[in-house]
């Protein structure tokens, strides 16, 4: 074998090598739950192509393009707590979790704006649209009003949140607030419940003092009834009988000669 034919099978043995490996680095499979979109990597037409790649096997330039996976399924990501304030000055805290996912169809808008993959956007661009949507909400309430209109307050809030990530691209599922009042409300507040509380106790026990009362001059009346009854049915003659019927057969003596019955009209 000549030098010649060497070198040739040795290309021909690199080129093999170097197939083989684009080959397996320029197919790739999209995710079940998952939207793919491929990504022009050089030329003037770099960017996003107009048609969202299917769930299954994409095939690809990996030289001169690039496969990117965006999770179309329901997220949910619970933020840091931030601080807003009220109309008033009050000070609130929010702690909020938000579950959304990504529109379907809507992967290749998103890359082409923000260049990034869905967990950036989610960390940086999200959280932004959400401290937004609780500040703008804050602004135009007071204290008194956000503690009295809550359930107003935070509709309000994912509704805003909800038309501000639709216009991104994505859909809110669900907000919660996670609201913490001003230290000074909750001692207010707690203060107050305790005043209540306090206030039922002794309203409690006036109602069973007043019981107890008119259960004793229940009493005492139908005590002073019946002595009344008494006292006009105790005529001489049930007098008598009822010296009779207690007598136990021994004869009082009243003066000097016995007698039977002492006349009680005296």
């Amino acid at each position: 074998m000549n030098n010649r034919s060497i070198l040739s099978w040795s290309i021909s043995f690199i080129l093999i090598i170097l197939f083989s490996i684009t080959a397996m680095k320029s197919c790739t499979r999209i995710d079940a739950g998952h939207e793919g979109i491929l990504v022009k990597l050089y030329g003037s037409d770099k960017g996003v192509q107009d048609v969202s790649l299917v769930t299954g096997r994409v095939w690809y330039n990996p030289l001169t393009e690039d496969v990117y996976q965006f999770p179309t399924f329901v997220q949910t990501i619970d933020y840091a707590p931030f601080t807003v304030n009220a109309k008033d000055g009050s000070v609130f805290t929010v702690d909020p979790t938000i579950s959304f996912r990504v529109i379907a169809g809507q992967s290749p808008k998103i890359f082409a704006k923000y260049r990034k993959e869905i967990g950036q956007i989610t960390e940086t661009t999200l959280y932004n649209y959400t401290r937004d949507a609780f500040r703008i909400q804050f602004n135009q309430y007071s204290t008194d009003s956000i503690i009295s209109n809550r359930q107003s307050f935070e509709d309000k809030v994912q509704m805003a949140l909800g038309d501000a990530l639709k216009r991104e691209g994505f859909d809110l599922e669900q907000m919660t607030s996670g609201l913490q009042y001003p230290e000074v409300i909750v001692q207010a507040v707690n203060l107050k419940n305790q005043a209540v509380q306090q206030a039922m106790q002794v309203e409690n026990e006036l109602k069973v003092a007043e019981a107890q009362a008119r259960k004793k001059i229940v009493v005492a009346e139908a005590e002073a009834r019946a002595n009344d009854l008494r006292q006009r049915t105790l005529t001489p003659l049930l007098i008598q009988q009822q010296f009779i019927e207690k007598w136990d057969g021994s004869t009082p003596l009243y003066g000097n000669s016995p007698v039977l019955f002492r006349n009680v009209e005296k």
